[in-house]
Order: structure tokens, then sequence, then C-alpha cells
């Protein structure tokens, strides 16, 4: 097992990057050395226990099980969790989707607490990094999760992701993912890549775009969960574990319907994810994103799509 995710090799020049990096991390209000190591335990112990606990639940009350322990994990994280539904006459009590209903959910990706989050609202599976299995603690859930593993350095293997992503949604399950292709740090944040939609277009399959973000006690948006730069998991994890204060915001906006093109289904969920700011943060109008303490370029301006070579591209 290891304690270290280093950012994957950027093997080509296609594959989603962010050039977020340690200055757009901005403090927060922290606890003491003791509550955090109470934190960490906490964590440990929901994890440890999660496979016993899942095997004796029925598998009728499993699905509230599991998300009545996501909510504990984010407590023992320092983390509140507030979920805004906007969403009218679809709304569904269940959270993303009526169970047996599938659902392709899509979000902005911050870092890992994003995965903890989301299933928080409602049990689902993830389209993740291949080595998030190795980590401590979260790599037993992702496996209990059935995460899709995705090697973000080999492009060609991503047609076989989009092609597991559409059975799964096929056989009425609900998938998350990250179309950004990469983690940025909540204030700023790149363009919804338009591979995976794919697969809900082949399916047929409605899009629940979800907008999450870390707000402080002040209700300021908040970059210490951001996953971003030179970054280990521990680094990271203990940022958390320090934080005091923090809120998790979940808003669901109105579901999209897929339609036959990816690229516009990819856009639409932009627009509902991004909503008013996405002016602000320039990923369409200009190639520079204010972020905290950094000025960023964001690669989606500059880039453009490359010639077709078999691969789905991003």
């Amino acid at each position: 097992m290891v304690f270290d995710a280093p950012p994957a090799p950027h093997s080509h020049s296609w594959m989603p990057s962010s050039p977020c990096g340690s200055g757009c991390i901005e403090p927060i209000d922290e606890v003491g050395t003791a509550r955090m190591l109470t934190r960490l335990a906490g964590v440990a112990g929901l994890v440890l226990g999660f496979p016993v606990l899942t095997v004796a639940t029925p598998k009728a009350r499993r699905e509230d099980m599991q998300r009545r322990y996501a909510r504990a994990a984010l407590r023992c994280l320092g983390m509140r969790l507030r979920v805004i539904d906007n969403r009218g006459a679809d709304a569904s009590a269940a959270g993303f989707a009526d169970p047996g209903t599938p659902m392709m959910v899509v979000a902005g990706h911050i870092g890992w607490a994003d995965v903890v989050a989301l299933a928080a609202v409602q049990p689902v599976s993830f389209v993740a990094r291949a080595d998030m299995v190795e980590w401590p603690l979260l790599g037993k859930l992702a496996q209990l999760t059935r995460v899709i593993p995705i090697e973000r350095a080999r492009l060609r293997e991503l047609p076989g992701v989009v092609g597991q992503v559409a059975q799964r949604l096929s056989a009425g399950n609900r998938i998350v993912v990250f179309p950004e292709g990469t983690t940025w740090c909540g204030r700023a944040y790149g363009s919804l890549r338009p591979a995976m939609f794919q697969a809900a277009v082949d399916t047929a399959t409605p899009v629940q775009p979800v907008r999450l973000r870390y707000l402080d006690r002040d209700g300021t948006p908040c970059t210490v969960p951001g996953f971003v730069g030179d970054d280990t998991f521990a680094d990271s994890a203990k940022r958390v574990l320090r934080s005091k204060g923090m809120t998790v915001e979940i808003v669901l906006e109105p579901r999209e319907h897929p339609g036959t093109d990816r690229r516009d289904l990819a856009r639409r969920c932009e627009r509902a994810i991004r909503g008013a700011d996405r002016s602000r943060h320039g990923v369409l109008d200009t190639e520079w994103i204010e972020s905290g303490n950094t000025r960023v370029q964001d690669p989606s301006v500059t880039q453009q799509e490359p010639v077709s070579t078999g691969a789905t591209a991003w």
C-alpha cells in the first residue's frame, strides 16, 4: 500500500492538465493536532468497518447505509454537507436518481474529497485514476464501489473506458464522471471534455449536472481540498483533516437529455455546472483565470483538438 499519489506523467499532448498548483491553496482556520488525529482515526474506523457492515446489511437497506457512511466520513473530515436541488419536477427523493434508474452524473473535479461528498448524496460508482485503488483508506472504498479505472496517460485506452461506462449505464447503474479529466483548485477550472459523454449518447441516458464547491465558514469558495500541483495524497489529506468550518455544497441542476452529439451535450452540461461563474473565470471567453493568489492560463482555450487517430478524443 502506498501513501503517495503523484500527478500522472504527461505522455501525450492531449492529456488533460491543470496549471493549478500550491499557489492556489489559501489556508483557512485549522484544528489542533489532537483533533486532526481523532478525525483520522474516525475515517480509518469507518473504512475498516464498511465491508463487514455492507455484507451484514440487507440489500434493500444497503444504499441508505452506504449514504449514511459517506456522510459520517464527511463529518470525520470536518465538513458539513449542503445539498441544493434545482431540478423541480425531475427531483428524486433518493438523490441523483431513483434506484435502478441509470444516470450519468457530471461534476467539476477538485480533489479526492469529491468522491466522498457525491457518495453522501447517493451511492454511485466513479470513473477514477487507475492508481486510486492503491491509496490508503480511499483505495479500499474505490474497490468496494466498483470504480472504473482510467489510465489518463494512455489515450488509446479511453474508448474502452467509455465502453465500460456505457455497459454500466445500460445495466441501470449511476456513474459519476469528471469530464475535465484532471483536478483543478476549485476557483479556476477547465472545460468539460466530450469523450465520456458518448456513453450517455450511446445508451440514451440522461445526465445530471452537479455544481460542487467547498466553502469556508464565511461562505467564500475554499481551495483547501484541491488536489493539485505536486500534492501527494498525504499532503492533501493532512490539509483537509486540519481544516475547520468547511462546507461542501452540491447543487443539483436540471437534467440534460443526451441527444445525439456528445460535444453539444458537454457544452450544455458545462453551462449548467458553471452558471454565472463562466465569464468571471474565463473558461469560454478569455485565456486567463483568476485563481486566488495565482493567475493561470486555461489550456482549453489555446489547445486545438487533435486529428483523430482512431482513439476517442478527450
